[in-house]
């Protein structure tokens, strides 16, 4: 471990400092700290950003209750940025989003790589800046009644198609639902998180009670 001592402070005594979901990897944030700030942040275990507009520090949730809970801090080779991994309570963005970076600027058709995430960043990106033309826009405008139909739509595809026994259309249904279920979860304010740490707390049930099973 290293001490704060050895981290070096820009001119302004600040230090650039990247937020990274702990669970998914996505990033977060890009925020500021200074060795105050960063104290604060180890102290409560809670990131606490020094905010260059107000010129004041800021602890991350203390008004809108996304806290962002730090699992660990590492500075960079040389010394001079910080990386923390968080398991945030909420959205990052002051606009509601999971991450603050949700505007595709550029991107490598040939070497991209599909992942939830990527994909939920994307239907953030459409909520928060609705593009014309596009579905996603669509539904959102469209608003809850409609998505919900469509999830309820997409949920008989899957049913008959997996009735039907048609691998290929039941793939390609559950791929449907997925979606959409996804653009509910973003409309509702539900992360992949939220779905991630439910599902690993019930696995904790089911392992407890298949222990219990065994010693009877």
């Amino acid at each position: 471990m290293i001490d704060i001592k050895e981290l070096k402070f820009d001119a302004q005594g600040l230090i650039p400092a990247i937020v990274v979901d702990a669970v998914s990897k996505q990033v977060l944030t890009l925020a500021y700290m200074n060795e105050e700030s960063l104290k604060i942040s180890m102290e409560k275990k809670l990131t606490c950003f020094y905010s260059r507009s107000r010129q004041t520090l800021w602890l991350k949730g203390e008004t809108s209750g996304n806290y962002q809970h730090i699992v660990s801090i590492t500075a960079d080779c040389d010394k001079d940025a910080l990386l923390i991994m968080a398991e945030p309570d909420g959205p990052a963005c002051h606009l509601g989003t999971h991450s603050c970076f949700s505007n595709p600027l550029w991107e490598n058709d040939e070497l991209q790589e599909f992942s939830l995430e990527s994909l939920m960043q994307l239907l953030e990106g459409r909520k928060a800046e609705k593009k014309e033309g596009s579905y996603t826009t669509y539904l959102f405008e469209k608003g809850l009644d409609k998505i919900l139909k469509k999830v309820g739509e997409e949920s008989t595809e899957v049913i008959i198609a997996a009735k039907a026994e048609d691998k290929k259309e039941t793939i390609y249904e559950i791929a449907d639902l997925a979606y959409h279920v996804m653009v509910l979860m973003v409309e509702a304010g539900i992360s992949l998180e939220d779905i991630h740490r439910e599902l690993a707390s019930r696995h904790v049930i089911d392992h407890k009670i298949k222990q219990e099973k065994m010693t009877q």
